[in-house]
């Protein structure tokens, strides 16, 4: 499956193949897609954790969803069945293609928002996690002017730049979902290359090199949310010594290095809540 390069966006590229083109509609009453091969079942109990990790740590809540690349198959994702994430179990993780089509739906219900997840994975071979939350010191710098800035080391991967998706610009006014591949589509251009991407009245996506990535990104990004409101009350409108890209793009690779920390954390909070 070759990769291309797309040249609005240094660094942005997306798969090509099968399943590359946005579908018109998906295919009703006809046979679901194949698997992409076999996952060992410690798989599903990650991304089971790492949903309910979000749920403890105030990220998700009744809403929003994380999911996973295939570990061998690119063009087929791991995502939960339509739950509250605290709910959330090994045997509730469903697997995708990329236009949102589940490979074994069993009756189950989905997520109307997981073309999220299918578009960010086609534009974004370098992606292997997605975030999509309503972390709610978040929503406010969807609203406002002011760009959201990385305040401290943990949240380095905001100094690259945090775009905002105003759904209106290209769709007029909708119910502010994500339901469609076209929508998808428009978001995963909206976040390009950067790590974060806020969503107008709506919430954020986070994406990662991994599951522990992307989910470390999620929550760092609703704390840098809180001391970057906390910073500019205390400035009283003055300047903020935010992160240079420079200095996130040092300080993030060192906490990709170390992120099995928090990780390990994290999942012990999760203990005995399945």
């Amino acid at each position: 499956m070759p990769l291309i390069r797309c040249a609005c966006h240094a660094g942005f590229s997306y798969w090509t193949g099968a399943a590359a083109g946005p579908p018109d509609a998906l295919r009703s009453g006809s046979e679901p897609p194949a698997s992409g091969g076999p996952i060992d079942p410690s798989i599903f109990e990650e991304v089971a954790s790492a949903s309910r990790i979000l749920a403890v740590q105030g990220v998700l809540d009744a809403f929003g969803h994380v999911s996973m690349r295939h570990p061998t198959a690119p063009d087929r994702f791991l995502m939960s069945r339509s739950l509250a994430p605290a709910l959330v179990t090994a045997g509730d993780i469903m697997e995708f293609n990329l236009d949102g089509e589940a490979c074994d739906p069993q009756g189950r219900g989905v997520f109307l928002e997981r073309f999220i997840h299918g578009a960010i994975y086609r534009a974004r071979a370098d992606v292997a996690s997605v975030v999509h939350s309503h972390s709610p010191s978040v929503i406010p710098f969807g609203l406002v002017e002011t760009p959201m800035r990385a305040m401290y080391h943990n949240a380095a991967f905001l100094a690259e730049g945090v775009p905002v998706f105003d759904i209106a610009e290209e769709f007029g006014a909708t119910d502010m979902l994500v339901g469609s591949w076209q929508k998808g589509a428009a978001l995963a251009r909206s976040l390009g290359d950067k790590s974060v991407v806020l969503m107008r009245g709506h919430g954020s996506v986070a994406v990662g090199p991994s599951l522990e990535a992307a989910v470390f990104r999620a929550i760092m990004t609703e704390t840098n949310a809180k001391l970057q409101s906390q910073a500019t009350i205390l400035s009283q409108g003055g300047p903020i010594a935010a992160l240079s890209p420079e200095e996130g793009r040092l300080a993030d690779a060192v906490n990709l290095r170390v992120i099995q920390r928090p990780w390990e954390l994290w999942k012990r909070s999760i203990s005995g809540r399945s």
